[in-house]
Formats: structure tokens, sequence, C-alpha cells
């Protein structure tokens, strides 16, 4: 699943350069570097590490319209939940959300020109490699689970990626705030595997010679041919703990609690808001048929998931197993032996919660090596979110509009 974009909440083992060592510095791969300590805007650690400025998360040296761009930095708090910036560790695609994320301006009039920059450098990305060697290297930042200012250098970005379609890379997706309507991007970029951005190449970057001698191999491959030699970093760890399962942030919990008090009552018609959530996951699922209440036996939904050129799809069976708990009600290994029990040869199962499963159930799901797809509480907001469902507001005029109450007459 989705990785928190500020990384290891463990920092002990983690590389740290202190402030005054931050002008000569290399970037390291989640290294963390200090901000300082006077209490003001020059304890900003990225302005000693780059000159791209000290506020906010779009920063970079040049001008979008003049002289162009040479160095881009992208910076996230990962705790804004209208625009979820988050990095998928195990296939090393980032999504970040560009600088129009209020209402009364149009899609490129921000201050900072940061949706210019993207609109052009998804633009040149998607030409020639002549075109592709005026694209800024872009350097991901995330803040540090530390106190202060510090930050983690999580990477270098190369705009797009090897496994998606020139129209999904960046989009403009329509938001609305207090009943005006704005547009923002939506961008996707790849991290490179690039262990160490070295000091060298840096100054060649900011002299206008970004594919000099210090050029990292992966970035000139980009360049050259729009070849991702993407940083795939596979999980050590296949069962998550309760905290892991479930929303941090209080909109989160309150967007999970707007779905349980929906369908308090009605369990059973919460299979099919399962199943929705589990066709924003996963697009490529077909025909889906909600089974009926008395005939369920652990099956609340049974269906196919496509796969394979259009023309040429095969399909997988699936059984999909509905679970409408309130967060200190876990899902356990009754729950997960039932949904096991139903799955046959060539098949896979799905178990949607809105709470989470129990360290047991999970661990003998994942030790056992059973094809079952958890969905848990986090999941389910991450998935929300991404659709553009925010507010436990805006959850409850979905799930008003999608699965109406019955009425009374």
């Amino acid at each position: 699943m989705l990785a928190s974009i500020y990384g290891d909440p463990v920092t002990a083992t983690r590389r740290l350069y202190s402030f005054d060592q931050l002008g000569n510095s290399d970037l390291v791969l989640d290294a963390e570097y200090q901000g300082g300590t006077a209490g003001h805007t020059g304890d900003d650690p990225l302005q000693r590490l780059l000159p791209v400025g000290n506020q906010g998360g779009f920063r970079y040296k040049g001008s979008p319209t003049r002289e162009g761009v040479k160095l881009v930095v992208l910076y996230t708090s990962g705790e804004n939940p209208d625009w979820p910036d988050v990095l998928d560790e195990k296939t090393g695609l980032f999504t970040y959300y560009g600088d129009n994320r209020s209402p009364g301006h149009l899609l490129h009039e921000t201050p900072r020109s940061g949706n210019v920059i993207l609109r052009d450098t998804f633009a040149a990305a998607h030409s020639d490699d002549v075109a592709r060697q005026q694209v800024p290297p872009f350097l991901l930042f995330a803040k540090a689970n530390t106190r202060g200012r510090n930050v983690v250098f999580r990477g270098l970005l190369a705009p797009g990626g090897d496994t998606m379609a020139s129209d999904d890379d960046l989009q403009a997706i329509w938001r609305s705030t207090g009943g005006q309507r704005f547009q923002n991007y939506r961008a996707s970029f790849t991290v490179l595997d690039i262990p160490v951005i070295t000091r060298e190449w840096i100054d060649q970057i900011l002299a206008g010679q970004p594919l000099g001698s210090a050029c990292p191999p992966a970035w000139a491959e980009w360049v050259h041919g729009r070849a991702y030699r993407t940083l795939v970093a596979p999980s050590t760890k296949v069962v998550r703990s309760h905290a892991e399962q479930m929303p941090a942030d209080a909109t989160g919990q309150q967007i999970l609690s707007t779905i349980h008090q929906h369908f308090v009552g009605r369990w059973t018609d919460f299979e099919a808001c399962a199943v929705d959530l589990w066709r924003m996951m996963a697009p490529n699922t077909g025909v889906t048929a909600v089974t009926r209440a008395s005939r369920d036996f652990g099956r609340d939904a049974i269906g196919i998931y496509q796969l394979g050129p259009e023309a040429d799809r095969i399909s997988l069976d699936f059984v999909l197993e509905a679970k409408c708990y309130g967060p200190d009600n876990s899902v356990k290994v009754k729950e997960t032996s039932r949904l096991i029990s139903r799955i046959r040869n060539r098949m896979f199962g799905v178990l949607v919660t809105t709470s989470y499963v129990h360290y047991q159930a999970y661990s003998e799901v994942r030790e056992d090596q059973h094809p079952i797809v958890i969905i848990c509480g986090r999941d389910i907001v991450d998935i929300l979110r991404q659709k553009g469902y925010t507010t436990p507001e805006a959850v409850a005029a979905w799930l008003d509009s999608a699965f109406p109450p019955p009425t009374v007459s």
C-alpha cells in the first residue's frame, strides 16, 4: 500500500547532516538535514542546501518565463489531507499536487508559477531528447518526523513513469471549496535509482550543464531515451500494525466514522460500497455481483479482474468480503479463515474493512501466502482522498447519492 511521504519514524540510524554542513553536503537518499535553531526563516535547511529560497512547497532556481528553470525542489509535509502527496516506495511512483490549492485563480495563475513549470515540464518530457534536456531535475524533500525544521531527502524525480499512459501523468482535476470550483494539477513522477546526488553535479546543474561529467547515468538515460531506471523498494515488513492500518489524522478518522454511521443497522448495504471502493483502487475490475444476504456464507461479492491488452484479456475470479466495523472492532481469524475457505484455484480474495485486521489474522494470511488483498481503514481514506472526497462532508454527500438509506413510507 501507499507509504507515508516523510519516511521511517525511526531516525536513530538515519544519516544526519548538521546545519553548518549543509552548504557543502551531497544529497544522500533518506538522509536527514538539520534546520537551524534561531527561530526565524533563516533556519530553513533547504535554502542552505540549494539556492531555491525558503518559502513554500514548490521552489526553484531560474525563471519559468525567461531563461528557464535549472533546478526544482518539491517539499512536502505529507500532512495536508486535501492534497495528499504520496510516495509509493514499492513502485517508485510519487504523486504531487500543484500549487493552485485554493479558489480564486485559474490553473496557471499561481504566484510561484508552479503549475506553469509542471505544464511545461511534462510537455517537454513527452517530446524528443532535445526538449527533455530543458527539463530541470526535480529533487524531493519531505518533513522529517522530528521537531524543528529538519528535512529528509527522498530522491531525484523524473516526470511520468514507464507504467503510465501519456494522458495520465499530468491531469488537471477539479476541486470545490466554499462553493467555488477551481482546477489544480495532479502530477506523477518516478523516483530514479540514484543513491547520492553529488555536490559536483548540483554545481554543474546550476552552471547550465545538467548532462556534465557528474550527471548520474539514470538521469542521462531518461533525458536521452525517456528510460526510467526506477528505485523500487519492496517492504521487508508484510504485516501492518494497528496504527499503520488506521488514519493518523482526525479528518481521516472522521471520514471512517461517517462511513460507519451511514450504514448503521443495515450492514449488508456496505457490501456495494466496498465493491465501489475496490473498483476505485482496481479499475480493471469487470462484472461484479453482490451476493444475497441470505446466501452469503462469507462471500459478500464475486467478480472478475481483467489482465492483459484490451483486445485479448484474461480474467481472474475473486471473492470479496466487506466488514463495516467501528475503530475498536478488528477483523479476526474467524472472518479471514471464512474468506480463505471460499477461494478456489485461480482465484483471489479481497477484504475491505473500515477498521483493521487483527495481528494474528493478518500474520496468518501473509505467512501462509494466501492471495488476499487487504483494504483497511487507512487505505479507504487514501482511496477516497485520491478521488477528491477529502472531507467528511464530501464523503457523506457521496454516500447519500450512491448508497441512499431506504425511504420510510
